[in-house]
């Protein structure tokens, strides 16, 4: 039986912390994963859903992006605690309907948490708020269509923007950058730039493309793969079966990460039996535990041991024929990696030289290297040069093109790869503008618009009269957190295609209108032609259909594609060249316009029904190429550079809880390092606690600084925790508003979320007392 929404909020003066767990995953997994779906949806509608996710004909995990076997059968249970946290909280049968926006005005919204926020349930019906009221109150879809209608043709493109989230399946992302174009912006802010923008950034002048360059299947047959600023057992657990199968094949495992996190060390598979009763499956062969920032300095010790290994023994690590008839600019970077300063490297890595040899060791031995990353990677101002660098590595022993070798950014929210294939993006490339104009008759503007931070900054300089979220919480995911809030509540109109409450709706323009959507395990039959069904890319270039098979909880709720294309009606006007209702109706007609725009796509309404999908054309990996500026793969050369804090601060990186997705707070046990029934901690060496004159749970304020100026988030518990000396680790967003909008990473412009300098000081009540 479903239980119902929550009442009281988090009292962070119920904080427990317990000792760090050594494994992942396990029998407690499937305990909690079995106890969320039924206290949110109850047993039928769990067990319905938890059979139907990642299968064939089903539905995908609304969860991270790791992808499922294309070669190989599909295993009964296709999902992960997190994923199954992820279906409980779209599935539930709690709603919030007319009665409670009565009963709450956002002055009490205001005060609440994302955690009491997301708990209350499915929105059922749209709502809209007009400026001077204190609450929001039912409005019809007709009517809320009109009021966003009138508001943007009574602005000018330049200042309406279309933030995404990688929630959204390619047709529906693929119509709201043809509405944004077709109205006349580029203002397509998205989660990835939040992300991996900087992995982009950093692939597409190197390799030619801005995707990871493996399939799952190389993860098995990888000689070493590298798992670096990522911590698979919260954030993609269904990696940790790829990392074991490695092992089980001989290949290694190496774990570069600032926290020790207990799926790099130990895999308790759930799916195997022999596994829990043999304690679980060793995950990592050897754990390098990296300063904040300090990745950069020590992927240019490895190329420097590497070349100087061939030096020793000619022909033993570099792949000279790959490199001549593949790659430029070798000779400038063996010069530049010719000479190290250890003492400096040891400085901005926290780790030894005998360390990094031995694990140089493990590298120029390997024969086909897989390094993996994620957001521990590309949250800093060098992490564009700290990308370049693992390319450099990879192209220096020519991992591109064969079995069990490649690049490989591990994306994050499902599907935020295919909404930038599908064209979200604000600084679009001339043939998909001139693609969409052949394909529409439409004149898509060329003017690059607005990232995130630009946007951030837009609502700062009241340079945003209207703010359309399709899906995600922009207020909570993005930096500077007290300056976007104020710049969001003084825009015209703010839009919201959402299925939970969050933040960004209590935070809302002057006119504010919520639009309740369908997810994705909810059936989506209200079309003439009948049920229809969506497409999501994995992160690893495979495109596969998703479908939903529950009823929905709410008759008042409409399939993203729908919204998208009423609302383009209602600004555009019946004359537009642009046929939205065509599209709203019958999703193969969107399928059929992008198989003509978007190269790869060819048969787009065939290939999707096929049981696997589709593998989108991926040069390096298909064919040792790469379509570069000058035809071939590059070579970089960056200067070494750290984060290195003053005296009397440390560098502090944002995190997940183990019971949590980006901003959405499934509950409060991050079991994994111990920590329950709170939040707002911080993650600090014992030594420097010790240092700094602080001790183990502290009641502290924290303040970030940047190029003389100061933010603060106060409040905050101090935890003794073994993570690398200097740093220190706490939870997103509650952390976000200590990022300085500059703060960003060059390149790429993604906030500078590892990357904050601060320092702690008493929290006031504790000094009153």
């Amino acid at each position: 039986m479903a239980r119902p929404a929550p009442v009281n909020d988090i009292n962070e003066n119920e904080l427990e912390v317990h000792d760090p767990k050594s494994a992942a995953a396990g029998v407690k997994a499937v305990m909690v994963s079995m106890e969320r779906g039924f206290s949110q949806a109850g047993v039928n509608r769990t067990v319905r859903s938890m059979l139907r996710v990642n299968q064939h004909g089903g539905f995908d995990c609304p969860g991270c992006a790791w992808p499922e076997s294309i070669t190989g059968a599909r295993k009964p249970a296709e999902f992960c605690e997190n994923g199954a946290k992820a279906i409980a909280e779209e599935n539930t049968v709690r709603t919030v309907g007319p009665e409670f926006w009565a009963a709450h005005s956002i002055a009490e919204l205001e005060a609440k948490t994302e955690y009491w926020l997301g708990h209350q349930g499915r929105i059922s019906e749209p709502v809209m708020i007009r400026e001077g009221e204190t609450h929001y109150s039912p409005v019809s879809w007709a009517e809320a269509f009109n009021v966003i209608g009138e508001h943007i043709r009574s602005t000018t493109p330049d200042r309406c923007v279309f933030y995404t989230s990688g929630r959204t399946a390619n047709e529906t992302a693929f119509l709201y950058q043809l509405f944004a174009r077709s109205l006349g912006t580029n203002n397509l802010p998205d989660c990835s730039n939040m992300c991996h923008e900087s992995s982009g950034s950093a692939l597409n002048p190197t390799i030619g493309i801005g995707k990871g360059t493996v399939s799952l299947e190389d993860l098995g047959e990888a000689e070493l793969i590298l798992v670096v600023g990522q911590n698979p057992g919260t954030n993609h657990p269904r990696m940790l079966s790829a990392l074991k199968e490695c092992r089980e094949n001989g290949g290694k495992v190496v774990a570069i990460n600032p926290l020790p996190e207990a799926g790099l060390l130990n895999f308790k598979d759930p799916q195997d039996p022999a596994s829990l009763l043999r304690g679980g499956a060793q995950i990592a062969d050897e754990f390098l535990q990296v300063k904040v920032g300090g990745d950069l300095a020590l992927f240019q010790a490895f190329g420097h041991l590497l070349l100087e290994e061939e030096e020793r023994v000619p022909g033993s690590v570099v792949d000279k024929a790959f490199i001549e008839a593949q790659t430029e600019g070798f000779e400038a970077y063996r010069e530049a990696r010719r000479e190290i300063d250890w003492e400096e490297t040891e400085r901005a890595t926290g780790i030894s030289r005998m360390e990094i040899s031995a694990i140089a060791g493990i590298l120029a031995k390997s024969k086909a290297t897989i390094i993996c990353w994620a957001l521990g990677l590309t949250q800093q101002p060098h992490s564009v040069d700290t990308l370049k660098e693992i390319i450099n590595l990879l192209l220096l022993q020519g991992n591109f093109g064969k079995p069990g070798a490649g690049a490989c950014p591990v994306r994050g929210h499902s599907n935020v790869q295919g909404d930038r294939t599908m064209g979200i993006w604000e600084k679009p490339k001339e043939w998909l503008l001139e693609a969409l104009d052949k394909e529409f008759g439409i004149q898509s503007p060329r003017e690059h618009g607005f990232d995130s931070t630009e946007a951030l900054q837009a609502f700062e300089e009241d340079n945003v009269d209207v703010f359309v979220s399709l899906g995600g919480n922009f207020a909570l995911a993005n930096a500077d957190t007290a300056a976007l809030e104020a710049g969001m509540k003084r825009a015209g109109l703010t839009v919201h295609i959402s299925t939970k409450p969050n933040r960004s709706h209590v935070v809302h323009g002057r006119t504010s209108i919520i639009l309740p959507t369908l997810g994705r395990t909810d059936t989506d039959d209200k079309h003439p032609k009948g049920a229809q069904f969506l497409s999501v890319e994995d992160s690893m270039s495979v495109v596969h259909s998703t479908r939903g098979r529950l009823a929905p909880v709410s008759d008042h709720l409409l399939a993203e594609p729908v919204i998208v294309a009423r609302m383009a009606q209602a600004a555009l006007g019946d004359d537009h060249p642009v046929d939205w209702r065509a599209m709203a109706e019958d999703y193969d007609v969107i399928r059929d316009h992008i198989s003509r725009v978007l190269p790869g796509f060819e048969n787009f309404n065939e290939r999707i029904r096929n049981k696997n999908g589709f593998v989108l054309p991926n040069p390096p990996r298909d064919s040792r190429s790469f379509a570069t500026d000058i035809g071939r793969a590059r070579f970089t050369v960056s200067p070494l550079e750290y984060l290195e804090a003053p005296e009397g601060h440390l560098i502090l990186q944002t995190m997940r809880s183990h019971d949590q997705y980006n901003t959405t707070f499934y509950g409060l046990d991050d079991r994994y390092r111990g920590i329950s029934n709170g939040r707002r901690v911080v993650l600090v060496h014992p030594e420097d606690l010790e240092s700094l004159g602080f001790a183990d749970r502290d009641l502290v304020d924290v303040v970030s600084t940047f190029r003389g100026t100061e933010r603060r988030a106060d409040r905050f518990r101090l935890v003794a925790y073994p993570t690398a000396r200097g740093c220190a680790a706490a939870y997103f967003p509650e952390a976000n508003a200590l990022v300085h909008r500059e703060l960003v990473a060059r390149e790429s412009n993604t906030p500078g979320f590892k990357a904050m300098t601060v320092r702690f000081e008493p929290h006031q009540a504790d000094q009153l007392s």
